[in-house]
């Protein structure tokens, strides 16, 4: 089956995103696509990829993103293929708040495994669908900003972007 593959221009750089039949194998910003592909466990790599312009719903939630609402890009459809703690690890980062960073520590706890912190730490590192799962809403315990596969430039424009909107709908409120 052949999957869709999209480069398109963000305030952070290029941000690629290969999908199939509406959800989202891997994404990243990156223009190139073999950055993605490593990350994607083998029974879920596609075979053949085309090159696309829109990938509809998928499309419009990095859009939304870029526009100041993050919530749509938790909607989208993911799939992502680990052991049990890493798979429920990325499920659980999708439910961190945008705006509202965790620690390691506490998103080992989040996911289940309190004394999991390096568990945790790995869930981020091999998680394929940067933006859709938000590993950029994880930081170190001293408030730093820790790793982030696609840089700590774009991690700290996320992280910045999100507090920015979450300030504007508490003060709307």
């Amino acid at each position: 089956m052949k999957a869709q593959l999209l480069t398109a221009p963000t305030p952070d750089g290029p941000f690629t995103i290969l999908a199939q039949d509406g959800v989202v194998l891997a994404s990243g910003w990156t223009a190139e696509p073999g950055e993605l592909t490593g990350q994607i466990h083998p029974e879920l790599r596609p075979g053949d990829v085309e090159a696309v312009t829109d990938l509809g719903p998928i499309s419009r939630a990095v859009e939304a993103f870029y526009a100041g609402d993050p919530a749509p890009a938790m909607a989208v459809p993911v799939l992502q293929k680990s052991g049990p703690f890493r798979s429920h690890a990325w499920d659980v980062l999708r439910t961190v708040a945008a705006g509202a960073p965790v620690t390691y520590t506490e998103y080992a706890d989040l996911s289940g495994k309190p004394k999991a912190v390096r568990a945790a730490a790995s869930a981020c590192a091999f998680n394929a669908a940067a933006l859709f799962v938000p590993c950029h809403r994880v930081i170190r315990t001293d408030g730093s900003l820790g790793g982030f596969r696609w840089g700590l430039a774009i991690k700290e424009s996320l992280l910045a972007r999100e507090a920015k909107e979450s300030l504007l709908a508490r003060e709307a409120v």
